[in-house]
């Protein structure tokens, strides 16, 4: 990556060096399918340490693991394809080719959410445990799966002249941006939104260990969906890439239905002070947490 710094504070071009990472003869490995796999390892990690300080069995994280990423990533890719179809439909080899980016978020979690609750149902935990377990790491992931558009020069923002910027080369700007050469670099504003939001999280978590009033089920989770969707919502309006569905950009639409299940959640906790639905009744929950 080349980074150049100018004499004003936060001044700075980020340039990428191409989306590959190393080329061993027939064996290329790509930036995009490297920082996925090093954010599943890292929330696989991080999740299994707070499922331990919850007095869960942290292998109940690893069974997980693998129904999120089978149920995640083909859904993030069928979200992207399905919004994309015209592109697509003239090549429907590159359906597959994950690696050349194309993978929508909300079609993760949707995927995950799925995925999650028929674990659940099959291994009588609650629902809402394993998400406030994955909700830190699902962020961190989203932080560092941005990246990933970095070195593939895409999900980049309007044309722009501001001090920290993003070049994108000639082949990737949209035909109409082609005499632009530096455009916000939404993948960076994102990255550092989640990341933030990784701290709120963490610090919920924590608070409750340290003799504060326990949070209750579900709280990291719905706090994840309101406080990513808020931040996805006005960076998305910045993008000249955004998934649309006639003139609307999908991702906003999206992000205004997780604001509202969020803060309705959040109400239902802690305003009606009653527990969310879930597979398992609390006393199962519970059970699952050591109580």
């Amino acid at each position: 990556m080349a980074l150049d710094i100018y004499a004003l504070p936060l001044a700075f071009k980020f340039t990428s060096p191409g989306p590959i990472f190393v080329q061993l003869g027939p064996i290329t490995i790509r930036w995009y399918g490297l920082l996925i796999a090093t954010a599943v390892l890292i929330g696989v990690t991080l999740s299994q340490y707070l499922a331990k300080r919850r007095n869960v069995n942290p292998e109940l994280i690893s069974d997980l693991s693998i129904w999120l990423v089978i149920g995640a990533i083909p859904a993030a890719r069928l979200y992207y394809v399905l919004f994309e179809w015209s592109k697509y439909a003239q090549n429907p080899g590159s359906i597959f080719a994950i690696w050349e980016g194309g993978i929508a978020i909300h079609g993760a979690i949707l995927g995950g959410i799925l995925a999650a609750l028929i674990f659940a149902k099959l291994k009588r935990v609650s629902f809402w445990l394993l998400t406030d377990l994955v909700a830190p790491s699902l962020i961190l992931g989203q932080a560092i799966g941005r990246w990933g558009n970095f070195f593939n020069s895409e999900a980049f923002g309007a044309p722009t002249n501001l001090p920290w910027k993003l070049y994108i080369p000639p082949e990737r700007r949209p035909p109409e941006l082609a005499n632009f050469e530096y455009f916000h670099p939404t993948f960076l504003y994102e990255s550092l939104w989640d990341l933030m939001v990784f701290a709120l999280l963490m610090t919920l978590f924590f608070r409750s260990l340290r003799g504060k009033p326990s949070i209750k089920t579900g709280t990291l989770f719905m706090v994840y969906l309101a406080a990513y969707s808020l931040g996805r919502l006005w960076i998305e309006g910045l993008r000249t890439d955004s998934l649309m569905l006639g003139p609307l950009r999908i991702a906003q639409l999206v992000s205004l239905l997780g604001i509202v299940l969020g803060l309705a959640g959040l109400a239902w906790l802690y305003i009606a002070k009653r527990p969310l639905p879930d597979v398992v009744s609390t006393l199962q929950v519970d059970k699952e947490r050591g109580r």
